[in-house]
């Protein structure tokens, strides 16, 4: 009776019973063997690629088994809570190609039927829970002030004890109904803690999805569930929620590893099934010839917004992670190039243990092999969207030749081995400004750069001689056998075979000559295949820029 009496003192405005909570939150209609995950981030800043990288593992999981993923907003810290937080995390999310079936949306809506999704709007019901537990004995109020439990810490310090609020150091641990109304008649905060059952002389045991079979002392800790403000702990609030939403499988970072006797507890508490976990370690940078943690304060590349504002497609980025979540995805994708990576099944069991590396060279090239299965439309399409928001310079380009813009981007990517230029969005400003007449004039302003071994006057020879027999609509191979017989015109070896053999004899080789017409139509030396160039710029542009060469 005193319990139930305690249970009334603390919540008397809480009249619902965890049984009337249930009703709300029936069993998921899945097959047994889906997965439910989450993503459950605080809104205290930026989503970072650690977070990212876990997330991804967790949507896969899910959606490779026919489950469900969702998103949770753990919000009850709001002190730390960082205004616009969640609408990057759901922008995030989306730009990187990690789809949620449920959680808070950018309207202010929920989507899914095991909602709220933000803890901050279930207050209510972790309450309901918290009033169970001390009507069957199994929590009660701490009065304890900073001043109070800093004495017990000493103390423990003193006689060389495990520091903490557990046994015999728990002052109110067996505090009774009148001594509560008292203090609570005083206007003193309370807390509200488990009365912990275990014992740090006994182990748990556990199968950890990415550690493998694990062994950890219990807790003995009276933790603290419901803070003088009313909110609960994560570790409570997760622990109910996680049940009620279904999650069977939970990836997180290793830093939660020594929580795991106290989320077991809580499970076993409630006699509630606890989701399988798994933990990974941090993803790893290399800084010269070591490798640390990213830092959230030195590394901008240590959050999912930079690559995104950087243009990594999401594609590539995901991608990327496969290749850090199993090691024998590289394998896979070489003997299935054209499947989406989604197409691969992930197991917790094949990961790292220890931290992955996260190498920017190797993301660099697999970013541009990823970009270049992408049709000439899909890259503007990306190009543009992404432009629209961190590039206006870019993004007008575009908008203002549309048709001529996806034809550039089309060089090279209908071979058989398409072109590997492009390994992130903010590069293709400079690839295709070339190509606008404005920008070119700009480029031209302070000169042509022309190599050391080509005088000017011998240049302006070759854009003259080649503007004079140039035919827009010849084939490829004529329009080579018009430049080689121009180089041979002015002194040039035809081919480079005969070069080397008598370089004295030569001005130079038709590759030199073509490359005076490069540098006449882009003023850059390396490009796209020139012939394919010429061809997108279109006849009037090629004539009007090598005329202009000539008169410079």
């Amino acid at each position: 009776m005193s319990n139930e009496m305690m249970a009334e003192l603390l919540f008397p405005d809480i009249q619902q019973l965890p049984a009337d909570i249930y009703a709300f939150f029936p069993p998921r209609n899945l097959p047994s063997d889906a997965v439910v995950t989450r993503f459950a981030p605080s809104p205290t800043g930026p989503l970072n690629i650690g977070g990212l990288y876990a997330t991804l593992i967790s949507e896969r999981l899910a959606h490779q088994s026919n489950g469900v993923f969702f998103l949770r907003l753990e919000d009850t810290d709001q002190k730390r809570e960082i205004q616009g937080s969640l609408d990057n995390i759901i922008h995030s999310l989306s730009y990187f190609g990690i789809y949620v079936d449920e959680g808070p949306g950018l309207s202010g809506e929920d989507q899914g039927d095991y909602g709220p999704y933000k803890q901050s709007s279930r207050i209510q019901i972790y309450k309901v829970f918290i009033k169970h537990l001390v009507r069957n004995g199994l929590a009660y109020p701490c009065f304890c002030d900073p001043d109070d439990l800093e004495q017990i810490r000493r103390n423990q310090q003193r006689l060389k004890v495990t520091t903490g609020y557990y046994g015999k150091w728990a002052k109110h641990r067996d505090i009774s109904w009148e001594q509560a109304k008292e203090e609570m008649d005083k206007g003193k905060p309370f807390v509200v803690r488990l009365r912990s059952s275990g014992s740090t002389d006994k182990r748990i045991e556990y199968n950890d999805l990415v550690k493998g079979a694990t062994t950890l002392p219990k807790n003995d800790q009276d933790i603290v569930i419901m803070k003088t403000n009313g909110l609960p702990t994560y570790h409570f609030a997760h622990v109910i929620d996680d049940h009620l939403m279904g999650t069977t499988h939970v990836i997180r970072g290793d830093e939660w590893l020594s929580s795991v006797p106290i989320h077991i507890q809580l499970f076993e508490t409630f006699g509630f099934r606890r989701p399988e976990y798994g933990h990974i370690a941090p993803i790893m940078k290399q800084v010269g010839a070591s490798k640390r943690k990213f830092s959230k304060r030195k590394d901008l590349d240590g959050t999912a917004a930079y690559y995104r504002e950087q243009g990594y497609p999401g594609a590539a980025i995901s991608e990327y992670f496969m290749n850090l979540i199993n090691s024998d995805f590289e394998e896979w994708r070489m003997a299935n190039p054209h499947r989406s990576f989604r197409d691969f099944v992930i197991r917790t069991d094949k990961m790292h243990a220890s931290g992955a590396l996260f190498d920017m060279n190797k993301l660099n090239d697999l970013s541009k092999e990823v970009i270049a299965r992408f049709t000439a439309k899909q890259v503007f399409d990306e190009v543009y969207a992404w432009s629209k928001e961190f590039d206006p310079e870019l993004y007008s380009l575009m908008d203002k030749n549309k048709d001529y813009t996806i034809n550039i981007l089309n060089i090279g990517r209908a071979a058989e081995k398409p072109r590997k230029d492009i390994s992130k969005w903010s590069d293709v400003k400079t690839m295709i400004s070339l190509y606008d007449d404005e920008w070119f004039v700009k480029e031209i302003s302070c000169g042509y750069k022309l190599p050391a071994n080509i005088s000017v006057h011998t240049a302006k020879e070759v854009v003259r001689g080649f503007s004079e027999t140039y035919r827009f609509d010849d084939e490829q191979d004529v329009w080579f056998q018009r430049l080689k017989e121009l180089a041979g015109k002015l002194g040039f070896a035809e081919d480079m075979k005969s070069y080397k053999a008598d370089p004295d004899r030569y001005k130079g080789h038709v590759g030199d000559v073509a490359m005076v017409l490069r540098i006449a139509l882009t003023n850059r030396t390396h490009t796209p295949d020139l012939f394919d160039m010429m061809q997108v710029m279109g006849k009037y542009r090629v004539l009007e820029r090598m005329q202009r060469f000539v008169a410079g």
